[in-house]
């Protein structure tokens, strides 16, 4: 496979971006968690993983929202 240097640089940028996305989404997952997973751990999950704890914590958060408990 041959590439000039823009095609190469598009793409390490691109996976730039996606290594910050699943960083920030790995910190959000262990900061709702509350110790229950690890950042370390959050990286290990798989994409479909990470996707329904996410599900998950949205699904709590409107259950307290129109409960009125407090979730912080």
């Amino acid at each position: 496979m041959t590439s000039n240097a823009e095609n190469i640089e598009k793409i390490i940028k691109q996976f730039d971006e996606d290594v910050s996305k699943i960083k920030g989404e790995c910190l959000k997952l262990s900061w709702y968690m509350r110790g229950g997973i690890t950042y370390d751990q959050a990286m290990a999950l798989s994409w479909n993983e990470r996707n329904l704890i996410s599900v998950l914590i949205k699904e709590n958060l409107e259950t307290t929202k129109k409960s009125g408990l407090p979730f912080f």
